[in-house]
């Protein structure tokens, strides 16, 4: 049954939480070829790896950036059984010092793929210890302190660094030139999260016809994990509703009930849009200024809710701030006013 303090829970929100890594990894696909979507970005690195086997190289260092969700952490794992390498994963955050990335290369074989998820938080200290690393294969340690302090530079096995990243901006650009390849991963058509929901379906042994699983498509922000979770939700209320099955009219009734309108919006996001219009006549605002209106973390505002809302052209970014479109007006049914006038009917 579905509890209904699981409304609470940001259903739609894009990042990965931390009981779903068992989850999303039973529905990660294998191979390039399982991988429904970015289709461009797929011809690419098919190229990429069979140049490399052709030429018995390592491959060159790869940066993923865009929206969470979108399947960064499962490219580099497909890179990684492409290659057939071993794959070693750690995220920006994790890696506090020198130390800790020296540690990390040192353990490294040969053509090993080292995946660093938030890369664009690491240190200022890490990233001068991965410049050497990715350019020359080689680590510079500094033994002992003051003038007996010595350089020893150690050789690394030729390994790849997979970087991933929501805000490529905030990479410094030492770093960012040091990847050979920059892929940015965008949202996906809604035909494609169907063909994503029906594989997720199939594994999961969850009985859903097309109206179901286009229902649940057109509410799933484009984006993959946020389908899988919801189908994994609409699958919980099937069971107890509707036997296990699930049809378009017993994903309506469940989404409706986890208050995910047709857009995919939730809670929050109209929150935040009410807020703007309501709040600040539409706009321009600045997302500070949003963010103490609706108690958010203005991080999380850019992060998870903004790409969507602008994706939907809902709110607007402009040089003064963030405005509500009148596509906002119509999604809130609310009518549309301008600073300094009376309601435009």
């Amino acid at each position: 049954m579905i509890n209904q303090d699981s409304v609470e829970i940001d259903i739609i929100n894009p990042s990965a939480a931390s009981d779903e890594t068992l989850f999303e990894a039973t529905l990660r696909p294998q191979k390039l070829a399982e991988y429904v979507g970015q289709e461009k970005i797929k011809a690419n690195l098919k190229i990429l790896v069979d140049a490399a086997h052709a030429r018995k190289e390592t491959l060159e260092h790869i940066l993923l950036y865009g929206p969470p969700g979108l399947g960064k952490t499962t490219l580099a794992h497909i890179i990684a059984r492409e290659v057939g390498a071993n794959i070693k994963i750690t995220s920006g955050p994790a890696i506090e010092k020198a130390g800790d990335v020296a540690a990390l290369l040192t353990n490294l074989s040969e053509n090993d793929i080292l995946f660093i998820d938030e890369i664009h938080r690491l240190n200022k200290i890490v990233e001068e210890v991965l410049y050497p690393a990715m350019e020359d294969y080689c680590l510079d340690i500094v033994l002992g302190k003051g003038a007996g302090a010595k350089a020893l530079r150690l050789d690394l096995p030729k390994f790849t660094l997979i970087g991933a990243t929501t805000r490529i901006g905030l990479l410094t650009a030492p770093l960012r030139d040091r990847f050979g390849m920059t892929y940015r991963l965008d949202y996906y058509e809604v035909p494609e999260i169907e063909q994503i929901i029906k594989r997720a379906a199939k594994i999961l042994n969850i009985t859903i016809d097309e109206g179901g699983r286009a229902e649940i498509a057109k509410r799933a922000r484009r984006t993959p994990r946020v389908a899988n979770r919801l189908l994994k939700r609409v699958r919980d209320f099937a069971q107890v509703k509707a036997k296990g099955e699930i049809n378009q009219r017993i994903a309506q009734e469940a989404l409706a009930l986890l208050e995910v309108d047709d857009l995919g919006l939730d809670n929050n996001d109209r929150r935040i849009l009410e807020a703007l219009i309501d709040k600040f006549a539409g706009g321009p605002v600045g997302v500070s200024s949003l963010a103490a209106a609706t108690s958010e973390d203005s991080g999380t505002i850019e992060d998870i809710y903004e790409p969507y809302l602008l994706r939907l052209g809902l709110i607007a970014r402009t040089p003064k701030g963030r405005v509500a479109t009148p596509a906002a007006y119509e999604h809130l049914k609310k009518p549309v006013k301008k600073p300094g006038t009376q309601t435009l009917l």
